[in-house]
């Protein structure tokens, strides 16, 4: 006898079944999941089987299933169907129920003043449509009868971006301008810090209210006080977190210790947040202060990066591009991602990650079309909500509520005092920055997973996890390993300088959110990954052949008297 307490059900069966909502807990005959969540058998009796299908089971947020296309869609057209939705949804955002625990006041104010128009600075979230914090603005302009603009103060180097990341970002920006002036909404790209450019645009503008998006990083955060300190003390500001599904300050007011323990916390909240979007509309308060044209080649040439490191080919920056990889991924990947994505010989991921950290995509976007095959893929999709959802939030709120997310102090005691145990380890390599840059060590493997980083601007998740904690086994301390990690992360990636990559080192070099292991050398408690574990996961020839990493011979550094 098994007891299924979500339904209160008694199922004759003697076999292993499995919860099914996010925690994904295998369940033994007489035991009962838990939290009681919805459960899928495993196998069933032809007595269980009776009594299950007079029971529908309902999706694990108690959504209901999406409409299916309307004659003349196709499924390869998404944008077609999501201009449909949005409109079936709300064709104004005023006719749209905002939930405002999705917005957070930054000024004692909250009345906009005599003005001429609401503005949106845009930094994180760089899209138009599916931005919360762009429906707000429209809202509010909506409500003063305003005109609706948005900026982007664009400063020209920013920590370790490379003209890559640049490229990227400003041909998604180049699109945002596109659609802003054909909804009668001003874009205006401003240099300099904002700190010094929104005040005076706010002034020439007679802007009466300011919205921004919400992200956890010092820097970013350090730009909002900066503006909050300097423009008028009458004009409120508030800040809308359009990037994750469940706002980070909603779904835990604490920093986590792992995943365990914010899961069913935001599990908990997504019925009220994973809702489907209203459309940005076309705005009816025309401004009387035109955006002057962006001149998008003088721009690109303006910015003071190293251009040494290029764009890459397989992603095409801006929404348009970004929204098609998604419906490809649903279409092609989303069958082998349940139980092939740790593989890197499988074409398994969703590949989003670039799109996500520009913001050119929501990620409420993301699961909501994931979620359009749960009937078919279930595992596939409880997969990628755990990822796109339970682990990216997580990943924002270690960077929100831990001011050293990149540094040992950020680690648990326990992993601090490990790594300071063995921070005098003989190290069985030692490499130089410059040396593991150009993926000359010893290791072929960790020298392809560093090529494909280099070239592809990515890097497969599963190794990038080997990848990091060999950096931790070849430099002399533990905060050389993280700030070697970070660099080559935030140089090379598209993702890079961002909450997931801070968290991703500081996961392999530094145990966040994980716990303590077996204890060796170098490592101390953290856990541990080599060589043979990867040869065991997948078939690493078949990798290193990809990405022709070489085994280098190795010579030690000389030796200081």
């Amino acid at each position: 006898m098994c007891l299924c307490r979500g339904f209160g059900l008694t199922v004759l069966t003697s076999v292993l079944h499995q919860c099914k909502f996010i925690c994904g807990v295998k369940v033994l005959p007489g035991q009962v999941c838990g939290r009681g969540c919805v459960w899928r058998p495993a196998l069933l009796s032809r007595a269980s089987s009776s009594v299950v299908s007079r029971f529908k089971m309902p999706s694990s947020d108690g959504e209901p299933e999406p409409k299916k296309a309307k004659q003349g869609e196709s499924d390869l057209d998404i944008h077609t169907r999501l201009l449909r939705e949005r409109k079936e949804m709300a064709e104004i955002v005023t006719k749209f129920k905002f939930n405002k625990k999705r917005v957070q006041m930054l000024s004692k104010v909250d009345e906009v003043p005599d003005c001429d128009g609401v503005v949106y600075w845009m930094s994180r979230d760089q899209r138009v449509q599916d931005n919360w914090a762009l429906l707000f603005a429209q809202r509010l302009a909506l409500k003063y009868e305003v005109s609706l603009h948005v900026v982007f103060c664009l400063v020209p180097s920013f920590l370790d971006a490379t003209y890559r990341h640049y490229q990227f970002m400003l041909k998604g920006l180049e699109e945002v301008e596109e659609e802003c002036c054909k909804l009668n909404i001003e874009f205006h790209l401003l240099p300099g810090e904002a700190k010094d450019a929104l005040p005076k645009f706010m002034e020439e503008h007679h802007i009466g209210g300011v919205v921004t998006d919400f992200s956890p990083l010092r820097v970013p955060k350090q730009w909002r006080e900066d503006v909050l300190e300097v423009i008028p003390k009458n004009i409120p500001m508030c800040m809308v977190d359009a990037h994750n599904v469940v706002p980070c300050w909603v779904a835990s007011d604490k920093q986590e210790y792992s995943a365990k323990t914010i899961r069913r916390k935001i599990s908990d909240k997504l019925p009220d947040f994973l809702t489907k979007f209203p459309t940005v509309a076309r705005h009816p308060h025309t401004s009387k202060y035109k955006a002057k044209p962006v001149d998008w080649e003088v721009t690109e040439k303006s910015i003071e990066v190293d251009r040494t490191v290029g764009p890459v080919e397989w992603a095409n920056p801006g929404t348009h591009s970004g929204l098609n990889n998604l419906n490809e991924f649903c279409l092609k990947r989303l069958r082998k991602y349940a139980d092939q994505r740790n593989d890197p010989n499988v074409k398994a991921l969703s590949n989003m990650s670039p799109w996500l950290h520009f913001g050119q995509v929501s990620a409420q976007r993301c699961v909501l079309e994931v979620k359009r095959y749960k009937k078919k893929l279930r595992d596939g999709v409880e997969g990628f909500v755990e990822e796109a959802v339970v682990r990216r939030e997580l990943a924002d709120n270690y960077c929100h509520y831990q001011p050293k997310y990149d540094q040992l102090e950020g680690a648990y005691k326990w992993a601090v005092d490990t790594l300071n145990n063995h921070r005098n380890d003989k190290r069985p390599y030692l490499y130089s920055r410059e040396q593991l840059t150009e993926a000359r060590t010893h290791d072929d493997l960790w020298n392809s997973a560093q090529l494909e980083l280099v070239t592809t601007g990515k890097m497969h998740g599963f190794l990038r996890m080997y990848w990091a904690k060999k950096v931790l086994e070849w430099t002399q301390t533990p905060e050389e390993a993280l700030q070697t990690a970070i660099y080559l992360n935030d140089r090379f990636s598209l993702d890079g300088r961002d909450p997931n990559g801070y968290v991703g080192c500081m996961w392999s070099i530094c145990g966040i959110h994980d716990q303590g292991w077996a204890e060796r050398s170098v490592f101390g408690k953290i856990r541990y990954m080599n060589y043979d574990g990867c040869k065991r996961k997948f078939k690493i020839d078949g990798y290193i052949s990809r990405f022709g990493g070489k085994k280098h011979k190795y010579i030690p550094p000389p030796t200081t008297d």
